[in-house]
């Protein structure tokens, strides 16, 4: 289903990107990884050492317009095509909201909402004239309600869940599919944590997250797949 087709990944140097990227790899996908840092190179070396040939590593913002818009172009000069966008690239800080300041509420919108915009905004106009497209977003759980201490994290889901539908349904009669992956506690390197770590024993994995991107972007033409929630059975979580 998704042999030789295209995706971006953004947020793809480590993590739930890199897992994601490499999963697409393993479905046959040619890939474009997009990372803030000369790492995304490395990880490009990593996934090629693995016998996946297709993977062009771009070192971009994807807080910056231009950057995007660039990320776009090479993936355009290298592949000819775009098929499935993975909007993966986040950061969280989480404390009391009078702790937060200024600029890390800036931060953490300019890379979980803008980004996804900047991204979404740049691929859109080939999408649309080829007629087909996925677009995934990866969320979080919560997007469906809120948490202490994570009032900047939570509005920016918050946001990327109401931009994603909006889109939806502007693309529809483009072929475009918009859809959501919104994961519990995931073993990563999200906030400054270390991946691994025996309390995260029973969270899930990057691998998990990136299963889930693989059916949701593999779905028959016919249909889509507006959202998937996902958490390790260990967490309590309010039901929306």
């Amino acid at each position: 289903m998704l042999k030789d087709q295209i995706a971006i990944v953004t947020g793809g140097s480590r993590g739930i990107g890199k897992e994601i990227a490499v999963k697409l790899a393993g479905s046959g996908m040619k890939l474009t990884i997009v990372g803030s840092s000369t790492q995304v190179s490395e990880t490009a070396e990593e996934i090629k050492k693995m016998g996946y040939a297709n993977v062009l590593p771009v070192q971009a913002d994807v807080s910056k317009e231009e950057d995007m818009q660039a990320v776009v172009k090479k993936t355009l000069e290298a592949y000819g095509s775009i098929d499935l966008l993975v909007n993966n690239a986040g950061l969280g800080f989480f404390k009391l909201t009078e702790e937060v300041s200024l600029e890390e509420w800036k931060k953490v919108f300019e890379v979980n909402v803008q980004g996804v915009f900047l991204a979404t905004k740049a691929v859109l106009p080939h999408m649309k004239d080829q007629k087909s497209g996925t677009i995934i977003n990866i969320s979080s759980d919560v997007a469906r309600y809120t948490i202490p201490n994570g009032a900047a994290y939570t509005a920016t889901k918050y946001a990327v869940q109401g931009f994603s539908g909006s889109v939806a349904q502007e693309v529809r009669e483009y072929g475009i599919r918009v859809g959501t992956i919104n994961p519990g506690m995931v073993d990563t390197y999200f906030a400054e944590s270390t991946q691994g770590l025996p309390e995260k024993e029973d969270w899930l994995k990057v691998g998990d997250i990136a299963n889930a991107v693989v059916y949701m972007a593999s779905a028959p033409k016919h249909m889509i797949i507006d959202e998937i929630v996902i958490h390790p059975f260990a967490q309590q979580y309010p039901i929306a």
